[in-house]
């Protein structure tokens, strides 16, 4: 899917050619319904990461802390297909190789690849999980000018307003949103979004999308039924960690490590802007900023544009979703193989 519509913001960016080396890519399992997205960073970026659900599955984590040896990241990787996905990122490190990019070790260049999951494995097929051939696959395609929303990559299997179970649940995505800061800096965000909560528009407070009566068509409103003393579909036995939201941000303004890792808790509080309740239990809410320049500007100016950047492309990727049922109906019907 593609929207201009919710990419421009009157600031003339349409594309990711906005940053030096930075490309994005899509494998999308239109039938499985599940996917990977990549982010490259064929200069290598500084980063920077923060883990706030409980239920997290990632890869690479450590080398983006700051006690870390390593200084730059080549790629970020978000995947469908549970842990399972995390096999696609092999193939990442296989394209990043063959094509020179990693950290010299004198006997090798070794890619640095970040990654993390989703739960999307009862939309579509359980069995047909992301594979190392996916992401490698998903390098080749990737490019300046994919902006695509939506049911794409590893969004396409996401849903969200799970906490009274899958009946009452709604179709999550992936979406993306840009802004500036005066003339200083660009700020970018990839969220792949499959909540357990609510996604809430954080400018008015109006449920955009998340769990709703299938029958009446009426907001359930995930915190309103917590504070009522109803037990979410979490608390029982089945369902426990299989919501995920997961956020890159990219920069071109000039970061350490450890200024990196601030600015991810910021990308977290815009995560709880527009997801209710958020980075819960059942989450395993993750993420990444990623400083691929050096331009200079005010730090906490940048952390408010990182927050908000985030919680727009939150919305962005239920804005261009496909309603769940479609997606359910698409999968028992579609015999196309996976797609790119």
């Amino acid at each position: 899917m593609r929207s201009e519509r919710f990419l421009r913001r009157g600031d003339g960016i349409l594309d990711w050619a906005v940053f030096e080396g930075v490309k994005i890519g899509h494998l999308t399992d239109s039938e499985s319904k599940t996917g990977v997205t990549v982010v490259l960073f064929e200069c290598g970026a500084t980063a920077g990461v923060e883990v706030r659900g409980s239920a997290s599955g990632t890869f690479g984590t450590d080398a983006a802390s700051p006690l870390h040896l390593v200084q730059k990241i080549h790629a970020v990787v978000f995947t469908g297909g549970s842990a399972f996905g995390l096999e696609s990122a092999f193939g990442v490190m296989q394209w990043l190789e063959e094509n020179g990019i990693g950290f010299e070790t004198q006997v090798a260049k070794v890619p640095i690849v970040v990654g993390g999951v989703i739960f999307d494995l009862r939309v579509g097929s359980a069995n047909v999980r992301p594979t190392k051939e996916w992401g490698y696959k998903a390098c080749q395609v990737a490019s300046t000018s994919e902006m695509s929303q939506g049911n794409v990559g590893a969004g396409t299997g996401a849903t969200v307003g799970k906490v009274k179970g899958m009946e009452f649940a709604m179709s999550g995505g992936l979406g993306i949103n840009f802004q500036r800061i005066g003339d200083q800096a660009v700020v970018a965000a990839v969220a792949v979004v499959n909540a357990w909560g609510d996604v809430v528009d954080w400018k008015t407070g109006e449920i955009l999308s998340g769990a709703i009566n299938p029958e009446t068509g009426e907001w359930l409103n995930a915190e309103s039924l917590l504070l009522k003393g109803e037990l979410g579909y979490g608390f029982a036995p089945m369902l426990v960690g299989e919501n995920t939201t997961l956020i890159c941000v990219i920069t071109d303004a000039g970061l350490t490590k450890l200024q990196a890792t601030k600015a991810a808790q910021w990308a977290q509080n815009g995560l709880a802007l527009a997801i209710r309740p958020a980075q819960t239990m059942y989450d395993g809410d993750f993420a990444v900023v990623a400083s691929v320049g050096n331009k200079k500007c005010d730090f906490h100016a940048l952390c408010v544009a990182i927050q908000r950047t985030v919680a727009e492309a939150i919305l962005n990727a239920v804005r261009n979703s496909k309603p769940l049922s479609q997606l359910l109906r698409e999968s028992q019907s579609t015999e196309k193989m996976p797609s790119i």
